[in-house]
């Protein structure tokens, strides 16, 4: 299997998915263009180079139907000779298609891809493309349960306290707007629809609101709106390269891709799965949780990184260096490629070698990568 290297990637500043948020005007296939125009413009790559789009997407109904990677592909103007695919593996859908993109370049197949993830959660409401109806859950092997009420789950077989979680969304939100006060996301967001940073960072988040909100899916619950990720509107984009393509095109290598894991886990708790995928991630790596200087666990709930931590016991430091999804969103096809946007960025800026990125999956599955940073 042939090494495969990130040659660059960007994203768009988070929007909040309500119709008076930033990118709610802006038509999904619009958003992921912006996201492939500003990634290629930035390698400097010539379009024709690029041999694959695979674009993850959730919702994909209504605008965000017929294909969005090709759709954004065309509206792009990348020659018609380049073709693209949609996929679904919910949250995970952007790593996913990190993943494979990265596999076709690993077997030989192509030379350069680009994986990358687009949601507009205000438009393409999450859930729209279809129904779960009650004969269906009569009939099902297990509880289709709303991962809200596994956030609660988690937290109660953890022992997780509700204190717990808000310190840690309102530890997101500082380090994330630590982030941008010191114009350390200035690396990996453009500016797009006069949006230039993530709209749903607060700079002074208040813990005695916070702890004020009542739970929203168990009335003695510890979830809320505050230790939940928010809805967003968002894109992101990765240019994947082999080594051979890299050399001949004059690129920097910013980053290798070490190892790509997913994994199915339990389908009720559904949101441990980054448990093992970590575990695997780093057996087959051949390294250690301590060997690891960033990792970036997707804020889906605040309960979803701290019952994460309890496991592997990593320094809590090197964990959502620049906040998660609870400060800047999750735009759940994009989130993917939002995060290993901003891995590559925190690698180079802090000079760690490697990072490991891990989402949790609607219905118990679990992606996971390690990148180690080029010098």
């Amino acid at each position: 299997m042939r090494d495969v290297f990130i040659v660059d990637a960007v994203r768009t500043p988070i929007g909040r998915g309500k119709e008076d948020g930033a990118l709610h005007h802006v038509h999904p296939v619009d958003l992921l263009a912006a996201a492939l125009n500003a990634l290629v413009e930035k390698a400097g790559v010539e379009k024709r180079h690029v041999e694959d789009i695979v674009a993850g997407c959730v919702t994909a109904h209504g605008e965000q139907g017929t294909c969005i990677g090709r759709m954004a592909g065309l509206k792009a103007r990348f020659p018609e000779e380049v073709p693209a695919l949609q996929l679904n593996r919910f949250c995970g859908s952007g790593q996913q298609a990190i993943h494979f993109a990265a596999q076709a370049i690993a077997a030989g197949d192509m030379e350069m891809t680009i994986g990358c993830g687009v949601e507009s959660m205000s438009r393409v409401a999450m859930g729209s493309d279809g129904a779960i109806t009650d004969e269906f859950r009569a009939d099902f092997p297990c509880k289709l349960l709303h991962q809200g009420i596994s956030a609660e789950m988690i937290s109660e077989k953890w022992g997780v306290k509700r204190d717990e979680l808000d310190e840690f969304a309102a530890n997101s939100h500082c380090r994330a707007a630590a982030a941008q006060r010191n114009g350390w996301t200035r690396t990996e967001i453009f500016a797009f629809n006069g949006l230039e940073a993530d709209e749903g960072v607060r700079a002074n988040p208040d813990l005695s609101r916070m702890r004020a909100l009542k739970p929203v899916f168990r009335p003695d619950g510890v979830v809320t709106a505050a230790n939940s990720s928010q809805i967003s509107d968002g894109a992101g984009a990765v240019l994947l390269a082999s080594g051979r393509k890299c050399d001949e095109l004059g690129l920097r290598k910013r980053a290798r891709i070490v190892t790509r894991v997913v994994v199915g886990s339990d389908p009720e708790l559904m949101l441990t799965g980054p448990i093992p995928a970590t575990q695997k991630a780093l057996k087959i790596a051949g390294l250690k949780a301590s060997d690891i200087d960033a990792f970036e666990i997707n804020e889906a709930f605040a309960s979803v990184p701290v019952v994460w931590a309890r496991e592997i016991q990593p320094d809590m430091n090197r964990l959502n260096i620049q906040g998660g999804a609870i400060a800047h969103g999750h735009p759940l096809g994009a989130t993917g490629a939002v995060l290993m946007t901003k891995l590559v960025n925190i690698l180079e800026r802090t000079g760690g070698r490697y990072g490991l990125q891990s989402m949790c999956i609607g219905f118990g599955m679990a992606t996971a990568t390690i990148i180690e940073r080029v010098n």
